[in-house]
Order: C-alpha cells, then structure tokens, then sequence
C-alpha cells in the first residue's frame, strides 16, 4: 500500500498479532457480559409475594398496629416465595422500618428457623400462633415477640416497610425466642445465601 509516496507494509505475523489481540478483546468483553447477566439471572430467581402487601402501595389498615395511638388490626400478612437458591436448609423473615426515628430504624417482626420445605407464611399467623412447625418469632423493638404492625409518628412522611425473606445456609439459628431484633438479623446476614423483598409505605 502507498501513502504519499511512501509504502507500508504490514508483516503476516504483525497482522495475525492485531487479529489475535483484537479475538481476545472480543472474547473477555464476552465472557464479562455473560458473567453480569449469570448473576442477574442468580439474584432475579427468588420471589417474595404477598396477598396482603403490594409493593409500593400503602400498607392496608389490617397490617397497621393496634397501640401507640395507632387503630389497625395488627394481622400479620401473608407472605409466599419461591426460587431459593440450590443449598437453603431453612428460612428466616424480618420486617424492617428504616425511617423511624431512632437512628437504627424500627422492627416489626422476626422470624427464624423456618423449614426448607416451607414456602408460605398465611395472613395472621403470627397472632393465631399458626406459623409453621418449628418456626421461631425474636422480640421486635416492640419488645415482644411476634408481629407488630406500622405505627410512625403522626407528621412524618409515609415510612417504608420492608418484608424480607431469607434463605439460610443452616437448619437453625441458635437462638431463644426472647432475641432481640439486631442479634437476630446479625446471625440471619452470616448465614444468608440471597434474599427477596417487598417494599410497601405508611404514614399518618
């Protein structure tokens, strides 16, 4: 080839070199966008459902707590989840209001110990005492155990309220029903291969 009089020439090795590099670029921006997606797919498996939630929205009064100047029924919702990630030997759930005014934010309700076989929390089982067998409720910042609804301040902007299920790497926590919320979710996060959440709002 001949630019302005002059001739370049580019050696067979020198070209075979440039495609080589240029396949090889190729070939990790590949496996770079297969990797990303791969882990996508992981953590877009698991699905945390409710009847009595929808993500978003407010919370329905049934949900609300019945104390602290508050007038809801106080009922736990119902909670359904699938696509658990291959070794879960059991499941824990938490609600979590991360808007209080406490600086630590506000729990509404732990759960632990849950059976791998158990895919369904039914809509007031917490008050009925119908959770499922083997199951385990820790105190909430209520200081007692089991579910305690939405209750923010009057004034404040709507809080949010988040449901979470988690699947864990162990059958049990070992852990009395009388643990408090933070030693709960501290055990519960060592122990967690993934999680699914739903996300509703309240004010007053």
């Amino acid at each position: 080839m001949s630019i302005s009089g002059q001739t370049l020439f580019m050696g067979e090795d020198s070209f075979k070199g440039s495609i080589n590099q240029e396949n090889i670029m190729r070939l990790i921006a590949a496996l770079l966008a297969s990797s990303l997606v791969s882990v996508t797919v992981a953590h877009a498996e698991m699905k945390l459902t409710s009847n009595d939630l929808t993500p978003g929205k407010p919370m329905a009064n049934e949900q609300v707590f019945n104390n602290f100047g508050c007038t809801g029924k106080n009922i736990s919702p119902e909670l359904a989840w699938s696509g658990e990630p291959e070794g879960t030997k059991s499941f824990a759930v938490m609600a979590y209001d991360p808007d209080a005014p406490t600086g630590s934010g506000w729990w509404h309700w732990t759960v632990f110990n849950i059976p791998a076989t158990v895919s369904k929390i039914a809509t007031g089982a917490s008050g009925d005492k119908k959770l499922p067998e083997g199951a385990v409720e820790g105190h909430t910042d209520f200081g007692t155990s089991g579910y305690g609804g939405a209750c923010p301040p009057v004034g404040d902007a709507p809080h949010h309220y988040q449901f979470t299920v988690y699947p864990l790497s162990v059958d049990k926590l070992a852990l009395p029903e009388t643990a408090p919320a933070a030693m709960v979710g501290f055990y519960v996060r060592a122990n967690t291969l993934g999680k699914a959440t739903v996300e509703v709002t309240y004010g007053r």
